[in-house]
């Protein structure tokens, strides 16, 4: 059994607990930074495979008192570093000090990789071992919010990451079980402006209730990610696949991996797979750039038969029979677009919703609050999080029947 720990971003704790929790596995009360829980093999393998919404997941090696560096150095020496580092593995360390006597990180880092040395041969890695890895303010995270540029495809070869924190003179070592960031599925190379994180796209879904059963429209959809992930969902393809053929896990290189036990983990997974997405998922963007990008990024999603891509304005915007979610990310006139612009385009969103979505759920994902209040329509606050470091709420509602008739009136 390994005690291991879900990173989430900003307020979404409660939907990676429930993943897990769908997968079979306890755990235990969320916290900010994300959810601890006792995993079996076969569960650490399964929640970096099936999650939607975690960041990454550490594995804990030790906890220990650690007010002088004598005392580090031989605690950090115990810990079981053969079973998950292989000779000649490159290692990165990230450390954290807060109200301890250890206050150096730098001066902690280099004492536990050598340690680490010590016991597994290990090189030390420099810088770190993800581009788009930084400290949040829980910085157990290492998930960075200021805007994620082209994924690609995931390497295997990058470095191990241990991350040691100490706190009010207790230290907690614990070892990447993930690798790069769970969010980069390796289908997003094509980007439009202000492009959304994978994690939080499947978020506002999985927050609004939409399971894949139900049509979908996206009229803002810039490089896709939300209708992808929407197409993820109904297809109930696991969003790790892709890096699971490309053995392209952190888990997937520990000394103790058991490649037959994830083979049939992946192989379940395969065999559960929808043949394609049941409901109508719409995406639609004025940019034709935004589209392009859309229909590149589902194509290397393997889901492009399942989403009907438009260049229209969002006045144009036509949903399928209905009632369904529409679920979007407009601009949030902070980076991209004046405030003035963006209020116009949320009241213009809120009369589509009104004369055409009636009876339909949505979900906005918005970071001025009285810029939401212009689309006009009974929403209320589902969770809070950030998105490019701007703090962003996300509100859902379901727009009433009678919408339809009170929007023609005006």
């Amino acid at each position: 059994m390994h005690d291991a720990f879900a990173v989430a971003a900003p307020g979404l704790a409660p939907l990676v607990a429930a993943e897990l929790r769908a997968l079979g596995i306890r755990t235990r009360r969320p916290e900010a930074g994300g959810v601890a829980f006792a995993a079996s093999t076969d569960a650490l393998y399964a929640a970096n495979l099936w999650s939607r919404t975690a960041s990454r997941v550490l594995v804990r090696l030790g906890a220990f008192p650690a007010t002088a560096f004598h005392e580090l150095e031989r605690r950090a020496r115990r810990l079981p570093w053969a079973r998950f580092i292989a000779p000649n593995s490159l290692v990165h360390v990230r450390a954290t000090c807060h109200k301890s006597a250890l206050y150096h990180s730098d001066a902690v880092a280099a004492r536990v990789m050598d340690a680490i040395t010590r016991s597994t041969g290990a090189l030390a890695a420099d810088g770190s071992p993800d581009a788009d890895a930084t400290d949040d303010a829980d910085d157990r995270s290492g998930d960075r919010t200021d805007g994620p540029a082209a994924d690609g495809a995931v390497e295997r070869s990058a470095p191990l990451l241990v991350v040691v924190r100490i706190a009010h003179d207790a230290c907690t070592v614990s070892i990447d079980s993930s690798g790069a960031l769970l969010h980069r599925r390796g289908y997003r190379l094509a980007t439009a402006r202000a492009p959304l994180r994978e994690t939080l796209a499947a978020a506002m879904l999985l927050a609004s209730d939409w399971t894949g059963d139900g049509p979908l429209l996206d009229p803002l959809c810039g490089s896709g990610t939300i209708p992808i992930e929407a197409a993820l969902i109904a297809r109930r393809r696991a969003p790790g696949i892709a890096r699971a053929a490309n053995r392209a896990f952190a888990f997937t290189g520990w000394p103790e991996f058991d490649t037959a036990r994830f083979a049939v983990l992946v192989e379940r997974a395969r065999d559960g797979e929808r043949t394609g997405a049941p409901p109508p998922i719409l995406a639609s963007d004025r940019d034709a750039g935004a589209t392009a990008a859309t229909a590149a990024n589902a194509t290397r999603a393997g889901v492009d038969a399942d989403i009907e891509i438009r260049t229209a304005a969002l006045s144009d915007a036509t949903p399928p029979p209905g009632p369904g979610w529409l679920v979007t990310n407009p601009p949030y006139g902070v980076r991209v677009r004046g405030a003035a612009d963006v209020r116009d385009l949320y009241a213009r969103l809120g009369q589509v919703a009104r004369l055409r979505c009636a009876g339909w759920r949505v979900a906005l994902l918005v970071a001025d609050p009285r810029l939401a209040s212009a689309v006009r329509l009974p929403v209320s606050p589902r969770l809070r999080t950030s998105n490019g470091g701007i703090p962003v709420t996300l509100l859902e509602g379901r727009v009433p029947i009678t919408a339809a008739a009170d929007a023609r009136d005006r």
